[in-house]
């Protein structure tokens, strides 16, 4: 069943989950107003799927049901399904300016991957269960909070050593039907407007450190879960022109004695295998993100394009209203290619999906996450210091103020000065609020901070080739063996190119 926004929302109302916000407690999820926008905002991939222009986009043929789930859902088994992800994923982020719900897709990937190598190497029951839990997720529709940072305490102590051992999430206890958990999630994206958590390990943990180790589904409102809430977005002020209808609200997660049954259980002390899982979402969420900023940078372009025009200027004619237009989307489009490529270069898994290449997804994560910085500022430089100085939205209906404003805040004659003003609150609330700031700080450390990404692509990259290379160079030069070819694996197939058989005169007349 593929629900619409409303279903997904009155759906909520099912859940009974125990939510704190702003120092208040939520009695129903659904109706709070201050985490509308973030139920808004997810409720578009729902609502997109419907739509006859997006549905290809929005959906997709999951193989192992036979049956059409969204696109948020499904597996990835070609080039073309991460091709299609990425460009649904900036689809609805270009709308909602962070739709969230990729990091389900991320997830179901990335356990997807874990439990077909620890079904290999245990001889466990894991990918079965996982299976049976995807199809049951994909049926329902569910929207999943993944609830992977965990708190962490002391940083430069393993979880083992921490002074509270509930700073990381943790199996207190085995019994003969499942599990019983323990620890604080303290990221963890929509928590309060998710259907259910899928709990995973942030990091490798070594062999001493095994109850750290779990991975595993669990309901919202399951007994012993506590979930301690920001607001979405802005709601209710009028100069939130975006934040006021689209928002974000991240929840710490506490777990306090929660059961888990065998079958929701699907990593349970298996330390290699729980890196195997982190590393895998880590890249197939480091390529959502890529789509997801680049929708945002779409918002960013759109609005500095009418603010320009609104202002009176000619790119054509401005040199360096065209010079930063242009830089911002060399940035966009750039760091969007290497999930292009990510995709195109992908590289087939055991498990029967395919993961987006690691180092272009990778060096696309780390681009966006350092470059948001600069596309604000270049966002700024184009639209002039109104975005900050504007009086407040009030001002607009005041009869003291309102046709003195209205006259010498206007632009372009042919364009409403209500225009004008219209756009700049809007930029204001994209790169200036303090919600353009959480947007920032979560595009710099929301899939793991830089030096993860540097740490990735330093691992990944095929530095021995490159070696190779000009060790031939020096011994023997390149123009007496003809153009090399490369055996890199991932930038043509799983393997690396081979020299292609010559075409012989028998064979040429056969085709």
């Amino acid at each position: 069943m593929l629900m619409t926004a409303a279903d997904y929302r009155d759906s909520l109302r099912s859940y009974k989950p125990r939510v704190f916000l702003d120092g208040q407690a939520v009695s129903s999820v659904a109706d709070e107003p201050r985490l509308l926008p973030g139920i808004a905002a997810i409720g578009i991939t729902y609502d997109y799927a419907h739509r006859p222009e997006h549905s290809a986009l929005m959906t997709a043929r999951q193989s192992t049901s036979g049956k059409t789930v969204n696109r948020m859902l499904h597996i990835d088994e070609t080039s073309a399904d991460l091709l299609h992800k990425l460009e649904a994923v900036r689809l609805v982020c270009r709308t909602s300016g962070c739709a969230q719900r990729y990091l389900a897709h991320d997830a179901l990937n990335g356990l997807l991957q874990a439990t077909h190598a620890l079904d290999a190497t245990h001889g466990t029951d894991y990918g079965q269960r996982f299976l049976a839990y995807l199809h049951d997720v994909q049926d329902r529709d569910l929207t999943l909070g993944i609830a992977m940072t965990d708190a962490k305490g002391d940083r430069s102590r393993r979880a083992g050593q921490q002074a509270n051992l509930d700073a990381y999430v943790h199996i207190k206890e085995h019994r003969r039907d499942g599990i019983v958990i323990s620890g604080t999630k303290a990221i963890v994206t929509g928590a309060a407007y998710m259907h259910e958590f899928l709990v995973m390990p942030c990091r490798t943990h070594v062999p001493e450190d095994a109850a750290f180790a779990v991975c595993c589904a669990v309901p919202v409102d399951a007994p012993g879960i506590t979930i301690v809430t920001r607001p979405a977005g802005r709601p209710g002020e009028a100069a939130a022109k975006f934040s006021a209808r689209y928002g974000q609200a991240t929840g710490v997660v506490v777990f306090e004695d929660v059961f888990v049954p065998h079958e929701r259980v699907f990593l349970a002390g298996e330390t290699v295998e729980g890196g195997l899982l982190t590393t895998s979402y880590a890249t197939h969420h480091r390529h959502s993100c890529i789509a997801a900023r680049a929708g945002f940078g779409d918002l960013l372009i759109g609005a500095g394009a009418l603010m320009i025009e609104a202002n009176g200027l000619d790119p054509d004619r401005h040199g360096h209203i065209r010079e930063a237009m242009v830089e911002l989307i060399t940035i966009t489009e750039g760091f969007y290619a290497c999930g292009v490529a990510a995709s195109v270069y992908c590289r087939k898994d055991p498990a029967g999906s395919v993961m987006p290449d690691p180092v272009f997804s990778n060096i696309g994560k780390l681009l966006l996450a350092t470059k948001i910085y600069d596309m604000h500022r270049l966002a700024h430089y184009v639209s002039g210091g109104l975005i900050v100085a504007l009086p407040g939205p009030d001002e607009d209906h005041n009869p003291e103020t309102e046709a003195s404003l209205s006259a010498v805040l206007g632009g372009r004659p042919d364009i409403p000065a209500a225009h004008r003003l219209e756009v700049s609150r809007l930029l204001e609330d994209l790169t200036v609020s303090h919600q353009a700031g959480w947007y920032s700080v979560i595009s710099l450390h929301g899939g793991g901070s830089p030096e993860a990404m540097k740490r990735e692509i330093w691992r990944n990259y095929p530095m021995g080739e490159k070696v190779a290379l000009v060790e031939d160079l020096l011994d023997r030069g390149i123009l007496d063996e003809g153009r090399r070819i490369s055996k890199q694996p991932g930038r043509c197939c799983a393997t690396g190119c081979a020299t292609p058989e010559p075409i012989t005169p028998a064979a040429e007349a056969a085709e």
